[in-house]
């Protein structure tokens, strides 16, 4: 209504149709095919709390998040950081950041750090299927976590098979805490395979395979909760292959998807990462308009985007990957 009424308002008149972005009105969009109903989920809110330091996702957060985070700040603002921290600000980005990384043991040090990041605003997420079509978009108030991603999962009207994610262990961690009655990754916490000491060796070797059939030719017949389009129920949280080898458990090689042979060589888990690389031309005017005017353009711009994708994979000789799923 902003964008309509905006021509019949004159310059300098209040526009009572602008929509300030707060955590009570601010939705992420999900196709109407695609989520459980017309409410859906935005616990942004709650990222303003400090993190809870007996929490599994706070921990991995904590030691890895965290530095990525403080890697996508600009020199200047990581300098001002180090300075607030009492470290040395001289050097190159990587020699700041690798101070900082060392006095995070320091709970006054993370506290700083911490909400450096997370009390900065954020951008957005989006969940896309591998032949990159937009499924689900969220514009965030603060920066992204999984906690964004939990709620446009936890929206829509089926969960996927297969969640490829660039932190799935903080995704799973979150879930777990969230949901413990009903977390949807409850085989192996979202791994392929039990993380033995056996697993984990020929994982490592490249000697293990983990066959998911189901993802090419559906389960018949369909398992109790099955997805409509594999017919299983089974969850699984797997890496993003460009961050999959920054993982310091080594049980998380069992998340790697180059295991599963009908996923090896077919997944384009960077689908995401492209997308964002395409927008950044457009962030200049984007970012001179007021939020909701930003929403509704950056929300026509992606619809054409999602069109062309579609009308480029209309193709019946394809295969449907509509059970997977990619967030970043």
């Amino acid at each position: 209504m902003e964008v309509i009424s905006h021509g019949l308002y004159p310059p300098g008149c209040k526009n009572p149709f602008v929509v300030k972005p707060s955590y009570h009105n601010w939705s992420p969009w999900i196709g109407p095919q695609t989520r459980r109903s017309d409410i859906l989920l935005n616990t942004e809110s709650e990222k303003i709390c400090m993190p809870d330091w007996s929490s599994d996702e706070d921990q991995y957060l904590t030691e890895e998040r965290l530095v990525d985070e403080v890697l996508n700040l600009k020199l200047p603002e990581i300098k001002r950081l180090c300075k607030q921290c009492g470290i040395d600000s001289r050097g190159s980005k990587m020699d700041l950041v690798l101070r900082l990384r060392d006095k995070m043991a320091s709970r006054a040090t993370y506290n700083k750090v911490f909400k450096k990041v997370w009390g900065a605003s954020g951008g957005w997420a989006v969940i896309t299927c591998p032949c990159g079509v937009i499924y689900s978009i969220k514009f965030n108030l603060r920066s992204e976590s999984p906690r964004d991603f939990a709620d446009l999962l936890l929206s829509w009207k089926f969960f996927p098979n297969i969640t490829v994610y660039d932190y799935p262990r903080g995704l799973v961690s979150h879930l777990k805490n969230r949901c413990p009655e009903d977390t949807p990754f409850t085989i192996h916490e979202g791994r392929l395979l039990d993380p033995t000491a056996k697993n984990i060796r020929q994982a490592a070797e490249g000697k293990l395979q983990v066959s998911l059939p189901w993802l090419k030719h559906k389960k018949e017949p369909k398992e109790k909760g099955g997805h409509p389009v594999t017919g299983s129920s089974q969850h699984y949280c797997l890496s993003d292959g460009f961050h999959q080898h920054n993982n310091k458990d080594e049980r998380d090689i069992l998340r790697q998807t180059e295991i599963v042979p009908e996923l090896a060589g077919r997944l384009n888990s960077q689908c995401a990462e492209q997308l964002f690389a395409g927008m950044r031309k457009n962030n200049y005017f984007l970012n001179m308009l007021t939020p909701s005017a930003h929403v509704f353009l950056q929300r026509n711009i992606l619809h054409h985007y999602n069109v062309r994708k579609n009308t480029s994979k209309a193709r019946p000789s394809e295969s449907s990957w509509a059970s997977c799923s990619t967030g970043s």
